[in-house]
């Protein structure tokens, strides 16, 4: 028998290759392109119905109205370039509070905060699809202690959202937990977009572009300062001890043999998604057919940045990306460099709705 006093050993360590293109990522581009596209037609339907009903009173109005400035609609809450500067401010504040007081029970109260909103959110959103079909029941109200006037609707869909979002959150660590907190984001996006509204390209412009400047700075500038990316920890809910927090939408890569989820923030789809409902509602407003409006190309082009987003993502090697780098040149700018070919730019950037012709001043003028 022969003995080998030196043996020589090779030791290879296996590293599986992740796909070219994650099915994850897919859905993800569909998901959020989807939730603009819904919050859009949705916004620029009310925005339409207030129309018709602003042009129905004034027609029926006495003498002494004669503007349609201040019929507004209460539910609807338009921003000033001041509140899209102070948001950034209070998001940026916000995140740095998650990153100081990440843990266990900061997180436990973030999902309590989600499913508020995802309630309220999937609640709006049930009672107004709900309402086409049951309109008698929505439109019968009781009153209720501390909540007032509610509709019989209301009353019906509300266990069912707060039942939802309660088994979301008992089994949101579950395999299957990222479909709740999904419905639950898409409907609170979609409820956010159809309350609050841009009202011109001058409030957009200065919302979006100081929200592409937070972006860039909590990705990548906060590693200077805190030695690593402020906006990824977070996101990624490092000191948690799971799988990130509940405001953004997550896909799990069941193709990828590392595993893991793709995710998008709320911020990425919420904020484009406020200009992209804008350009919708003036096309609406403008009586304005879809090659010749603004809407389908600023949601080509709120596409084409995201798709560059998840291809920047993979050429870094999987290393987060600031989605708003990639979004709002190619939004925004899509959209500002339309309106000034089409000589449309100072109505959209000031008044941000077309010219109206008051009814009223019509009736007038044909008694006359």
């Amino acid at each position: 028998m022969t003995i080998c006093a030196f043996c020589a050993f090779s030791v290879q360590l296996y590293s599986p290759r992740r796909p070219v293109v994650d099915i994850a990522e897919v859905f993800l581009w569909l998901m959020a392109v989807g939730t603009i596209l819904c919050a859009s037609y949705w916004s620029a339907w009310s925005a339409r119905e207030v129309a018709v009903e602003q042009d129905q009173l004034l027609k029926d109005a006495s003498d002494e109205v004669t503007s349609p400035k201040g019929l507004g609609v209460s539910n609807v809450v338009d921003i000033s370039t001041a509140s899209a500067v102070f948001f950034v401010v209070i998001a940026s504040c916000f995140l740095i509070l998650l990153y100081k007081l990440m843990s266990s029970w900061f997180l436990d109260l973030l999902v309590v905060l989600f499913c508020i909103g995802g309630v309220e959110g999937l609640q709006t959103c049930l009672v107004a699809l709900l309402s086409r079909w049951f309109k008698r029941t929505g439109e019968s109200f009781i009153k209720v202690p501390f909540f007032g006037a509610v509709s019989y609707l209301t009353l019906a869909v509300s266990p069912f959202c707060i039942a939802f979002a309660v088994i979301w959150a008992v089994y949101r660590n579950a395999s299957f937990g990222w479909i709740g907190q999904d419905i639950l984001g898409i409907a609170l996006i979609i409820t956010v977009i159809q309350i609050v509204r841009v009202p011109n390209l001058k409030v957009g412009t200065v919302l979006l572009s100081c929200a592409f400047l937070y972006d860039i700075f909590w990705v990548f500038v906060s590693k200077s300062l805190f030695h690593e990316s402020v906006m990824i920890v977070v996101a990624r809910g490092d000191r948690s001890g799971e799988d990130g927090i509940p405001m953004l939408l997550k896909i799990p890569r069941l193709f990828d043999p590392w595993g893991g989820f793709s995710i998008i923030g709320f911020g990425d789809i919420l904020l484009p998604g406020l200009l992209i409902a804008f350009s919708l509602r003036y096309d609406c407003l403008a009586k304005k057919n879809l090659r010749a409006g603004y809407f389908l190309w600023a949601m080509f082009a709120y596409g084409l940045g995201l798709l560059i987003t998840y291809v920047a993502l993979n050429l870094m090697d999987g290393h987060g990306q600031p989605a708003l780098l990639y979004i709002v040149p190619f939004t925004l700018g899509t959209f500002i460099a339309l309106g000034k070919m089409r000589g449309d730019l100072k109505i959209l950037w000031t008044k941000g709705e077309p010219e109206r012709v008051c009814p009223h001043v019509g009736l007038e003028s044909n008694k006359e």
